[in-house]
């Protein structure tokens, strides 16, 4: 086996099913970045906790997004696959990480001021502290490069901030600055045919939805909106669903659709109902194996355990090493 790149380490919140956005956004780069990286894939429950209101689906959503993880090709006899909290020395060193942030940090954070746009309600000190754990995450297993979308950079900058910060404070080397490696597709756009994909505003495809389903949503794509009827010209180039094409189609009706719809040669319906076909002819291996796995729930909770006992010897070195740069050992 050809020898690893570094250690790469990336965390997603457990909002069960994962949808297309998901699927190319960040999991198509995690089962891609195996082949050359040490990988740590974890499920940020804690992370979850600061906008919920309850935690009656926390453990099916994990649940659900390891399955879809695993039926993407994330291969458990290689990377490490955990959940944040089965690894509770994470919460250690975002306390120690905490002494060494200014307020001023988190609060002029993007992304926190997002937050408290969308919860207004609920502005607790766990979303303010959101990026020290975040940092903690990947602080804990020296982990070299982060697979982010570019929105989320400075909370990469905020990491390494940290480690300078620490290594300052306490005259030590002992945590390691993480590198952002951009992930390939930034940003997927929802059914609406304007947002971001997500399930908070429906406009989601769904992975594991049937064929069925999933011809249903393409049907519902927003197209090019001065594309009033049939006979009317199309715009391929600001229209979503050509977007998706570019992925899940040949490059022959890439060519043709782009070229089609430009002269009203295709409409809109069966330009959809082209996609349609190839994401479920792309998507119905995954489908086969998710089906498979899910045969046998325990073998996701087993996988799970195993990845965090994996993940437990990297955090119990890396905090032993944490308390005696500080004088706690």
């Amino acid at each position: 086996m050809a020898e690893k790149k570094g250690r790469v380490f990336s965390g997603a919140r457990p909002t069960g099913r994962q949808h297309l956005g998901n699927y190319l956004g960040a999991i198509r780069n995690y089962v891609a970045l195996q082949d050359e990286y040490e990988c740590l894939y974890c499920v940020v429950d804690v992370h979850a906790l600061t906008t919920v209101e309850t935690t009656r689906n926390l453990k099916q959503n994990t649940y659900e997004m390891a399955l879809d993880w695993l039926a993407a090709g994330l291969r458990p006899e290689e990377s490490i696959i955990f959940v944040q909290s089965h690894v509770p020395e994470v919460m250690e060193l975002h306390t120690y990480l905490s002494m060494v942030t200014p307020l001023g940090k988190l609060t002029d954070l993007p992304t926190f001021k997002e937050k408290v746009r969308m919860h207004p309600d609920n502005v607790n000190y766990g979303l303010l502290g959101y990026p020290i754990l975040m940092a903690a995450d990947i602080l804990l297993y020296k982990a070299n490069f982060v697979p982010v979308g570019i929105d989320q950079a400075p909370h990469i900058e905020f990491a390494r901030e940290a480690v300078r910060s620490f290594n300052y404070r306490y005259n030590t080397d002992v945590l390691v600055e993480p590198q952002m490696k951009v992930t390939p597709v930034p940003k997927v756009i929802g059914i609406d045919g304007v947002q971001k994909m997500s399930k908070s505003l429906n406009n989601e495809i769904e992975l594991a939805a049937t064929p069925e389903e999933t011809q249903k949503r393409v049907m519902q794509m927003v197209t090019d909106p001065q594309r009033m009827r049939r006979t009317d010209p199309g715009r391929p180039d600001i229209c979503n669903v050509f977007t998706m094409h570019k992925t899940f189609s040949s490059q022959e009706e890439v060519e043709m659709v782009h070229r089609e719809c430009q002269v009203a040669g295709i409409g809109c319906v069966d330009c959809k109902k082209m996609l349609a076909r190839n994401i479920n002819a792309h998507l119905d291996p995954f489908r086969q194996r998710r089906n498979e796995i899910d045969r046998n729930p325990q073998q996701v909770w087993d996988i799970l355990a195993g990845g965090a006992e994996r993940a437990s010897r990297i955090a119990r070195q890396t905090m032993a090493e944490v308390r005696q740069a500080i004088g706690l050992a």
